[in-house]
């Protein structure tokens, strides 16, 4: 049985300071209940600097300079751990907003983003020295007068661009009275485009992938674009891969709240395996509400908004080729419409069944990637530390089946799990961050099976009052593919006729 394989992703976060205040729904929800809170007034002196954004510890671990192990060895809260980092990794990048509006712009082919003059010059001159964006810098138009952008704010309901506190921008409506085409929304969405665009960037630039043989797209955010007629109709996949080079794709978007990211990987590995399509990404750009999203918790308990990042990652899912990680679209678990909602339940689901499927244990899985946010953000918040939580109901599931004992529990959380470094966005933290390391770790690293795991909180869309959660178990690559295998099934096959043959006319001379 031959399966599809992991071939390589990549990471992204973008500092977007003057974002938290101005679209995180925290603080402009708060804008309206109570324009004069203690917290509003707090909000941009406890905003930290891109050089604190760059030196801290779990963004590091997000784009690939440090590993989990390094992470988990620091003492927590991480944000007192002042580390020195990098702009760049292994996976990805960390870029500041600045040129993050060029990028907008860039990515906006109605005209809609205006970006003031001098303000326009400047950032074209930061992103020319972007390895990825050099030759897309004459896309950023001349730009506009202050004034003209404060009018297009105060009177035709356009979204400001803030940059330092100032405004130096903005995004135009789409449509006059359609509310799916609001400045809002479109900042929204545009927001989402460009991080996704940086994110597949980086997924072929940094593992030498050639985007002209990608021939399906993936995006899995929790955003959707439409307009009056079709409020989620898409397609963000296809307008990122057409400014990533993707000449031979199609694609369209997946949504699941946070369990896109993982339902999207197991449609590309099932697409792939299939032969459907050959090579697949999963992309998913990131989400401005929940910047800040638990900023007042963070600011009482005086500490900075640590959710100041737009985040956005990419994956290439394609055939066996013997080597990477293989995604075992036949171990999948998935949370049934009549599978309960409680802790218990959703576990038994999403880890116990597949594994009892595959005649494994909880102690057969090396690494299990199951929500992970960072510490940092949801222990103020009053959420605890989630990864961990999720290995605790693992190994209790594994007391009940009896695969360990009660006293072995805690030690086997301490062994098996891996800390959480991936910013609030939602859909960004649920399963998916491991798998950069994935690919390390399944082929010259020491372990041989990691476990994806995504859930999502259905009833958000009050639709229905339904949990949600998907997983799929990815391993060590034997080194055998189907058609190596099939080369020597054919073999076996021509040897056995050939001998019948030789046997038949030996029989038949002596007679």
């Amino acid at each position: 049985m031959d399966f599809s394989t992991l071939k390589g992703a990549s990471y992204v976060l973008i500092h977007t300071p003057d974002m938290v205040e101005q679209n995180g729904t925290t603080q402009t929800t708060e804008k309206v209940v109570n324009p004069n809170s203690e917290y509003l007034k707090k909000v941009r002196e406890n905003l930290r600097s891109y050089e604190d954004v760059v030196n801290y510890a779990p963004n590091q671990t997000y784009i690939g300079n440090m590993t989990p192990e390094e992470l988990k060895a620091l003492p927590q809260p991480w944000v007192n751990e002042k580390i020195e980092g990098q702009r760049y990794g292994k996976f990805g990048e960390i870029m500041p907003e600045k040129e993050f509006y060029g990028i907008m712009q860039i990515c906006d082919v109605f005209e809609l983003v205006h970006l003031e003059d001098a303000f326009a010059k400047d950032v074209k001159q930061e992103l020319i020295d972007h390895e990825l964006f050099a030759k897309d810098v004459d896309k950023i138009k001349e730009g506009v007068t202050l004034e003209w952008i404060q009018e297009q704010v105060d009177t035709h309901d356009a979204e400001g661009l803030y940059y330092d506190y100032q405004l130096v921008g903005c995004v135009l409506r789409a449509h006059e009275i359609d509310a799916n085409l609001t400045a809002h929304v479109m900042l929204e969405n545009l927001v989402v485009k460009a991080s996704g665009v940086i994110s597949l960037r980086h997924l072929f630039r940094d593992n030498d992938i050639n985007p002209e043989e990608v021939e399906y797209v993936i995006e899995c955010s929790e955003e959707a674009c439409g307009d009056m007629n079709q409020r989620g109709g898409g397609n963000f996949a296809k307008s990122i891969a057409e400014l990533c080079g993707c000449v031979n794709a199609t694609g369209s978007d997946l949504r699941g709240f946070c369990a896109a990211p993982t339902h999207a990987l197991i449609s590309a590995a099932s697409l792939v395996r299939s032969e459907t399509y050959k090579n697949v990404v999963i992309v998913a750009g990131g989400a401005t509400a929940k910047l800040g999203m638990n900023g007042k918790s963070h600011v009482d308990k005086g500490l900075p908004i640590l959710e100041d990042v737009v985040g956005g990652f990419a994956a290439l899912i394609g055939p066996n080729d013997g080597e990477h990680p293989v995604l075992r679209s036949d171990l999948i678990g998935r949370h049934k419409v009549s599978s309960g909602s409680s802790p218990q339940a959703v576990t038994t689901a999403l880890i116990a069944e597949p594994l009892e499927r595959a005649g494994l244990t909880v102690h057969d899985v090396d690494a299990y990637s199951v929500e992970m946010q960072n510490p940092d953000i949801t222990k103020p918040a009053g959420a605890g530390d989630v990864p961990e939580a999720n290995m605790k109901m693992i190994g209790a599931i594994g007391v009940l089946r009896k695969q360990l004992e009660k006293k072995e529990l805690m030690t086997f959380v301490k062994n098996k799990s891996i800390p959480g470094w991936a910013p609030t966005q939602g859909h960004i933290p649920s399963g998916v961050p491991y798998l950069g390391f994935a690919v390390d770790d399944l082929t010259t690293g020491d372990k041989n099976r990691a476990m994806i795991v995504g859930k999502g909180s259905l009833f958000l869309g009050r639709m229905t009052n339904l949990f949600d959660g998907v997983s799929i178990i990815i391993e060590r690559n034997s080194g055998e593919t189907a058609s190596e295998n099939s080369a020597d099934m054919k073999e076996e096959v021509r040897q056995a006729v050939a001998d019948a043959l030789r046997d038949f006319l030996e029989n038949f001379s002596k007679e």
